[in-house]
């Protein structure tokens, strides 16, 4: 991050070069940078920690010295508000959760941090707007469609950025994108506990290509 820029001019940035949020579940500290290299060099900018992965901030905090201007780090599944305060000590900038509790999505904006919340209904949603969300987890995407994102846009601000999450693959991602996400989050289908970074590497190139397609 240059001088005078903010965590949330930051995240623009990235999300502005490549709207994929790579999600590493389960990943342990002594892989992650390699993983995490993979992926940058496939052109990822955004990388997800989830709390509930063996020593996340440890993890979180070697992802945000290694990538420093390259690419933004930050959490998942952040569900305290204490939480917000230790992962902004690990160098992580990104409050990422399944839900929309709008004490940690306020906590994060309070903070200087950028929050990207969990929701499934259009009062979740302007209600973790409000609460000062960056842009939003449709999620889980599963139990949705692009019908119902596209309803939801009808209504949403125009600037809202909808990230659907959950079970997305490179070959439903296009009728996502017409239905107005702005972007995913991506899980299992591309990184999983146990796969090496070569392969994480080749999973990441085939969302890039369909994202450009």
């Amino acid at each position: 991050m240059t001088p005078g820029t903010t965590h949330r001019q930051a995240f623009d940035d990235a999300f502005a070069k490549c709207p994929l949020i790579a999600i590493l579940r389960g990943v342990k500290p002594d892989e992650v940078e390699a993983i995490g290299e993979a992926l940058v060099e496939a052109g990822f900018t955004i990388l997800e920690v989830p709390m509930n992965s063996p020593d996340p901030l440890d993890s979180i905090a070697r992802l945000a010295r290694r990538f420093e201007g390259r690419a933004v780090v930050g959490a998942g599944t952040v569900l305290r508000v204490e939480d917000v305060a230790a992962v902004g000590a690990a160098g992580g900038t990104l409050i990422i959760a399944p839900n929309a509790n709008v004490r940690v999505i306020a906590a994060a904006a309070e903070q200087g941090y950028v929050a990207l919340p969990g929701i499934a209904t259009p009062t979740e949603a302007f209600a973790a707007l409000d609460a000062g969300a960056a842009a939003l987890k449709l999620f889980p995407a599963e139990a949705a469609s692009p019908t119902v994102l596209k309803a939801m846009r009808a209504i949403l601000p125009k600037d809202a950025r909808v990230l659907p999450v959950g079970g997305i693959v490179p070959e439903i991602m296009a009728g996502w994108r017409k239905a107005g996400a702005a972007g995913f989050g991506l899980g299992s289908a591309l990184y999983a506990p146990g796969m090496t970074a070569a392969d994480v590497g080749a999973r990441a190139r085939g969302f890039i290509a369909a994202l450009k397609a």
